[in-house]
């Protein structure tokens, strides 16, 4: 009896001892299989609420989800994998998809598509019709503002800064009926990426065409500059002669040879710009070599030749002085000025030169030619020409020359009409563009 009742005593605690770990295991695999349920379900969630994987099958078991089914394209491959991921829970993700190959089902999501954004569409198309209508309306009053005279024509040095302010207007006026017709339509985020990608473009453009704009706005500020006047003779780059025209791109100028030179405007603005006609007056300068001693007498019979000429101005005077000891001379230099209105610079020099010349030749100041010393070694020397005799030949020449009349008339040194007139026909031929205009305020400094 005593050992039937331990027996039945120690029954309960034995059978708490055997089954207890297989209680234990059974609970802890149905808390795994609840966790692979719960994560199943989040999962499914997911992908319904994304839309895109209706035909995608998913299973867990010991949190590793495994994918199988189709789907239209590989990014959405990828993406399933990616979602399916971030679930909290998933150790491991099996992807298995597959991409469908019917034409029948992958035409019709793009059909769905299409009919949906049709049906949009219609139903957009008075709200575009109102933006148009207000589009319209706004660039077409900024067209009729750009076309007035007033102020444009007022504010503007010439025509063409005054169209370059209608385009101005205009262009504003369009892009504030883009901005204000987009604001109405609901689509100001389509704005910046147009103007990004206008932005893009343009600078690709600017890049290009760099020396074309370049010398774009140089002729717009030299314009506004005016340095020079339609006929002006000026220098530029090396190049002289009379300015034809301004253009948007160059500066065109009649040689004194008749040629036309095409002379970059960046070129012009960048450069130095000698402008021969801004004042009237100018000097004209020669240099002559003499053999003579008494320098001071040479220099002063030069002086009263050129001030005796009718064209040399008496204020400021005609000025000279010795420059240099030459080779076999002794180098004196003449300026004097004239009116470039009445007397052509170069027909003044040339006659100024001939009398200066004269005068010098029956003073007995003689221009001699260059000497030369030889040196012959071993061999017999000849006789050296007698000065007396060269200088009886001189002296000779002298008197022959003081026999002529040194008042003779002088030469015609009015400016060329001819190059005047031709220049007059080209303008009348250019008939085009031309940014400088005589109303407009020249630049002085």
């Amino acid at each position: 009896m005593y050992f039937l009742r331990l027996f039945l005593l120690l029954l309960p605690l034995w059978s708490l001892t055997v089954y207890a770990p297989n209680t234990a295991f059974a609970q802890k695999v149905s808390e795994a299989t609840d966790q692979d349920q719960e994560i199943q379900k989040k999962v499914r969630n997911l992908f319904a609420e994304i839309g895109d994987f209706s035909n995608v099958f998913i299973t867990v078991k010991g949190g590793v989800v495994t994918l199988k089914g189709r789907v239209l394209d590989l990014e959405q491959v990828a993406r399933a994998e990616e979602l399916a991921s971030k679930i909290e829970g998933v150790v491991a993700v099996n992807n298995t998809i597959d991409v469908e190959t019917s034409v029948e089902k992958r035409l019709a999501p793009a059909l769905e598509r299409f009919q949906e954004r049709t049906s949009q569409f219609i139903t957009f198309v008075p709200i575009i019709i109102v933006g148009l209508i207000l589009f319209a309306i706004v660039a077409f009053l900024g067209f009729i503002i750009a076309r007035m005279k007033y102020p444009w024509d007022a504010i503007a040095p010439n025509p063409f800064i005054a169209n370059l302010l209608r385009q101005v207007v205009r262009l504003a006026f369009v892009i504030l009926g883009i901005v204000l017709a987009l604001d109405v339509m609901g689509a100001t985020a389509l704005l910046s990426t147009i103007l990004g990608a206008a932005g893009i473009f343009g600078l690709a453009i600017g890049f290009a065409v760099r020396d074309t704009v370049e010398n774009y706005i140089a002729s717009v500020l030299l314009s506004f500059r005016q340095p020079f006047r339609p006929r002006d003779v000026v220098k530029i780059d090396g190049h002289e002669g009379y300015v034809i025209a301004l253009t948007s791109r160059a500066t065109i100028l009649l040689t004194f040879d008749g040629n036309h030179v095409r002379i970059p405007n960046s070129t012009v603005f960048k450069g130095t710009i000698i402008n021969y006609s801004l004042n009237p007056e100018r000097r004209f300068s020669f240099e002559l070599g003499v053999e003579t001693e008494d320098l001071q007498r040479a220099v002063q019979i030069g002086l009263d030749v050129i001030k005796e000429l009718s064209f040399v101005l008496k204020d400021p005077a005609p000025d000279g002085w010795v420059s240099e000891i030459g080779d076999s001379s002794m180098i004196l230099w003449f300026g004097g000025w004239v009116n470039q209105n009445d007397t052509s610079l170069a027909k003044a020099r040339a006659e100024a030169i001939r009398k200066v010349k004269l005068a010098f030749e029956a003073e007995d100041i003689g221009l001699p030619d260059p000497t030369y010393r030889l040196r012959i070694d071993e061999a017999k020397a000849l006789p050296a020409p007698s000065r007396s005799k060269a200088k009886t030949k001189s002296t000779a020449t002298t008197k022959t020359v003081k026999a002529m009349v040194v008042e003779e008339a002088e030469m015609d040194v009015s400016p060329d009409r001819d190059l005047e007139k031709k220049l007059e026909a080209e303008g009348k031929r250019g008939g085009g563009e031309d940014l400088l205009s005589e109303a407009a305020p020249q630049e002085l400094s």
